[in-house]
């Protein structure tokens, strides 16, 4: 697991292996979240881009009954 430090203008560099694996690229967006007691960043994608992303995913999902 990567470690970063913020630096003294609160800023972060996001560790290349996790860039690459993400396809990241200078000049990109990134959302940042806080969740409970952590922070999430999340690539801001274009919808074209995220075409098909969800593929062989599992969709035999147990809904509540009044979601039917």
């Amino acid at each position: 697991m990567a470690q970063v430090t913020v630096s003294p203008k609160y800023q972060l560099v996001i560790p290349r292996e996790v860039r690459e694996s993400l396809g990241i690229r200078p000049g990109e967006k990134v959302q940042v979240f806080q969740y409970e007691n952590r922070i999430e960043y999340v690539p801001v994608r274009k919808i074209k881009r995220m075409r098909g992303f969800l593929k062989g995913m599992n969709a035999d999902l147990k809904r509540d009954a009044g979601r039917l």
